[in-house]
């Protein structure tokens, strides 16, 4: 039985280079992004989890950590973007996905 549970990820800065203009360097220190899941089991420290943006945009992540919340009855697991940089295409897919919110941590 699959279990529902919130996902915080935290992503790398990412540059994105348009074709006109000076390249645009997104610090993303101050953010995380969360988003509904449904899973078998809820991951463990360490274990890498698949996650998707978009509709074709699919990308690990490293679990640092999972606590229940108690008043909203579900796991949140804390990640970091697996790799060490972000493309644009899956920066993009992220935060043009409706499922994502984006989350100020102040």
């Amino acid at each position: 039985m699959p279990i529902q549970l919130e996902v915080n990820l935290k992503i790398p800065r990412v540059t994105l280079r348009p074709a006109v203009g000076a390249p645009q360097v997104t610090d993303n220190s101050a953010l995380r992004y969360t988003k509904l899941i449904h899973v078998p089991a809820v991951p463990k420290a360490g274990q890498v989890l698949q996650v998707t943006a978009g509709p074709f945009q699919t990308f690990d992540c490293s679990v640092t950590r999972a606590d229940w919340n108690d008043e909203r009855e579900l796991f949140i697991v804390s990640c970091s973007y697996a790799k060490r940089s972000m493309s644009a295409e899956e920066y993009e897919a992220l935060v043009n996905d409706a499922e994502w919110k984006s989350k100020p941590l102040f």
